[in-house]
């Protein structure tokens, strides 16, 4: 139980049905679908569409989305990937000809096609009750009427809008300058482009106007994207991949999103007494930040479109966790993993709800970067995604920048199941630090016994280039013995992540999670 003294949130306990999200007016919509007669896959949609106008430096229809969820009544966890891939005439060769080895952030040569709204057309079909038209209808209206601006939302505009470019400057900035606390964003171009969604659904999108106009945007700065790139948008159905922590197993969207890191780095930390040591101790953090980096150098490796890379046995076997463990000294930081783990592989914005039938989504949806590529379409609005950032340009590598290829992604959703039942669906926002994020709250959960918004909100650390940045919760003393270590300590300027959960009792209770380095709550009925 949590110190009632101190400064916290209590867990939202709720029966019918309930939702976790970053925004509350998005968390808020879900449980008003929900409480219509639409199950969690309708709420989950209608509230991830109404989180890129709540939260556009996030999300948008631009951007792509995975999910797992399961159906009512049902154990087995299903997933969509609904990540778009590169245009059909994207070439590594001609970006090296440029003086290039890394991807561009904020050109079209980085800008892959939509892959969310497709999905979003597809689960509404199949696994939802109440239809588009419904369930875009909440989004329609804040897109016309406007959303004011959340504090935390106002703060990664400001870091974000530098980023804008074009035709984005006037929709996204109001007067040039980037939206403050309180004031009302407004996106009639999207509420339109939704409305014809609504009504002709996927190919309203992907072809005539709204795909003219994105391409147009793509186009005019030299990108080579085609219509027929659009056309061809699919997601696509695929089976998760899971791994074992304690007596939970977690469940995973296969690559190309780096879910699977999450399962590697906790078979690593199997091997290490978590349990013995405390939750915030320079000796845990260590530990995990040893193997985040074999986890991490492992995902550079092996992450990539499945059709270019078949190594997941590898990847995932307790073999290569227990060899990768190894490499951990207890008392000294590695500079880097990539040659010392090198023998092991020598072969080589988020929303969750779950409805009053124990139908449980877990729903992550982005468009990468702060604002994406910084492009927007001249007449809607619609911000273009820069996940060919996740490509590389080294000749051969499974991801490889390629034609028709999807990119390594960031973005993972997660699903906890124990003694054969859905536990609990669950995300944690926040690039490349999700992989960590899933496994310290699964750890925070399972060895340190912690309740599970405690698990949310605990100071988090993540070893990312070459430093280990720790947030303002942990102490100097703390601060002190890991750069004893050798590590380069840095407090970051914005805090690691946004985590949201929902966990289901054994006895059918719903137990809510909404972090609060994020403006959003859990919600339920």
């Amino acid at each position: 139980m949590r110190d009632f003294h101190k400064p916290g949130r209590s867990e939202v306990l709720a029966t019918e049905g309930m939702c976790a999200t970053s925004h509350p007016l998005a968390a808020k919509t879900a449980l008003d679908i929900l409480q219509r007669g639409g199950n969690a896959m309708d709420a989950a949609i209608a509230g991830a569409v109404l989180l890129g106008i709540c939260e556009p430096q996030m999300t948008g229809l631009g951007g792509d989305c995975f999910v797992l969820y399961n159906r009512a009544g049902e154990i087995s966890v299903r997933a969509l990937n609904g990540s778009g891939r590169a245009a059909a005439g994207a070439n590594a060769d001609a970006l090296r000809d440029r003086g290039l080895d890394t991807m561009p952030l904020n050109s079209p040569d980085t800008v892959t096609i939509p892959g969310a709204v497709d999905a979003f057309c597809r689960l509404a079909q199949t696994e939802g009750r109440l239809g588009l038209d419904a369930i875009l209808q909440p989004a329609i209206h804040y897109a016309e009427t406007g959303v004011p601006v959340a504090p935390r939302v106002a703060f990664d505009w400001k870091n974000g809008a530098s980023t804008l470019q074009g035709a984005a400057r006037r929709h996204y900035l109001s007067d040039g300058n980037p939206l403050q606390t309180g004031q009302i964003f407004r996106a009639p171009g999207q509420a339109e482009v939704l409305r014809r969604v609504a009504q002709h659904g996927r190919e309203a999108f992907y072809s005539g106007e709204i795909a003219d106009d994105m391409l147009h945007a793509l186009t005019s700065l030299g990108g080579v994207q085609t219509a027929q790139d659009f056309e061809a948008a699919q997601s696509e159905e695929t089976i998760p991949v899971s791994g074992n922590y304690g007596d939970v197993e977690l469940l995973e969207h296969p690559p190309n999103g780096q879910g699977a890191t999450a399962i590697l780095l906790l078979n690593i930390l199997k091997h290490f007494d978590l349990s013995a040591m405390t939750p915030d101790s320079s000796e845990r953090i260590h530990i995990e930040a040893e193997a985040s980096k074999l986890a991490y150098d492992a995902r550079n490796r092996f992450i990539a479109d499945p059709d270019y890379s078949t190594r997941m046995e590898h990847f995932l076997a307790p073999e290569t966790a227990a060899r990768l463990a190894t490499l951990i000294n207890l008392c000294k930081a590695m500079p880097a993993a990539a040659s010392i783990s090198e023998s092991v592989h020598k072969d080589t914005v988020y929303i969750t709800v779950v409805d009053r039938d124990r139908m449980a989504v877990s729903l992550i949806y982005s468009i990468f970067h702060g604002f994406g590529s910084g492009i927007a379409s001249e007449k809607f609005g619609i911000l273009m995604q820069n996940r060919g950032a996740g490509f590389n340009l080294i000749p051969g590598h499974p991801n490889e920048l390629g034609g028709r290829k999807r990119p390594m992604h960031t973005i993972i959703p997660g699903i906890l199941r124990q003694n054969g039942r859905i536990m609990m669906p669950f995300g944690v926002m926040g690039g490349a630090y999700q992989p960590t994020g899933h496994a310290r709250l699964i750890s925070n959960l399972i060895d340190f016994d912690l309740g599970l918004q405690a698990a949310v909100d605990a100071p988090r650390a993540f070893a990312d280039g070459g430093v280990l940045k720790l947030e303002r919760g942990h102490s100097d003393q703390i601060k002190q013995q890991l750069a004893d270590m050798g590590h380069i300590v840095e407090v970051p300027e914005i805090p690691l992540g946004g985590a949201q959960a929902i966990r289901i009792s054994e006895t059918g209770i719903l137990e809510g999670a909404s972090d609060p380095r994020k403006d959003g709550c859990a919600l339920g009925y």
